[in-house]
């Protein structure tokens, strides 16, 4: 019965792993070296702010944010405004309140609003849901070795147009070579120079990709500094623990080395 077992899951692993890797011969993912990888690794305070604006003047128009809390804009490690700025953000966008059944200006305890497009998904969980989307069913072990996920695949989807068009039951493809399949219903959404920032930062499809990729790794894990501070303090703490215990572990059973029963 235990032979069956293990040759059926060795059987359901080769398969999925050649699922994978078939898949893989489709669609091609840029390794990018983005600041947050790593266990040292941290966000860049302006690059999510351009990362921001990138999605506030170009994704916004389809795409929302529904588990993001506008207030987060202000927290350390994250964009980090000011009160001042995230409430003037705030009020860009309008939301549904129940109490007065109508619209009003957003306030900083409001989250982003839904998606503007029933059919277009909502990017709140974007790069941690495509983290694993690589590696033999599933078990991401280019994102284990290389750092590879999902701010990786965005940045490659945004970057993989190639120009090829096709129409089928009456919906326009663009072929995209990051693409599971090849092709994908959503048009460019990114042109050269489409975004000014104010700093003068590069504004190239490459510059604002990895922006943006790196602002949507945020708002899909927007305490990972804090995780990884935490993690840091605890590695340490049990390294520590771990030397006291071998050290008085040596200094109890000193005595009683070397002796021998009579």
């Amino acid at each position: 019965m235990l032979k069956k077992i293990v040759l059926s899951a060795a059987t359901a692993l080769a398969l999925s792993a050649g699922g994978a890797m078939a898949a893989g011969d489709e669609a091609h993912v840029e390794d990018v070296a983005f600041s947050f990888e790593g266990p040292f690794g941290k966000f860049d305070e302006n690059q999510l702010q351009r990362g921001l604006k990138v999605y506030t003047e170009v994704c916004s128009a389809c795409h929302g944010l529904r588990y993001v809390p506008l207030r987060t804009l202000g927290d350390e490690g994250g964009p980090h405004f000011s009160e001042a700025e995230v409430r003037a953000y705030a009020e860009r966008f309008e939301v549904f309140d129940a109490e007065i059944d109508d619209y009003r200006p957003a306030k900083p305890t409001d989250h982003f609003p839904m998606s503007g497009d029933p059919n277009a998904p909502d990017l709140s969980l974007m790069a941690k849901a495509r983290a694993g989307f690589h590696g033999p069913a599933g078990t991401g072990l280019n994102q284990l070795f290389k750092g590879m996920g999902g701010p990786e695949y965005i940045y490659s989807l945004l970057n993989g147009y190639t120009g090829e068009e096709k129409e089928e039951a009456g919906t326009l493809f663009y072929e995209n070579t990051a693409f599971p399949g090849g092709w994908i219903s959503m048009a460019p959404p990114l042109f050269e120079e489409m975004v000014e920032f104010d700093d003068g930062s590069a504004n190239s499809i490459e510059a604002m990709s990895e922006d943006v990729a790196a602002f949507l790794m945020w708002t899909a894990e927007p305490k990972m500094m804090a995780r990884k501070q935490a993690g840091f303090v605890g590695v340490l703490m049990l390294t520590v623990l771990s030397v006291l215990l071998y050290l008085t572990n040596k200094r109890l059973w000193a005595p009683h080395k070397g002796k021998r029963e009579a």
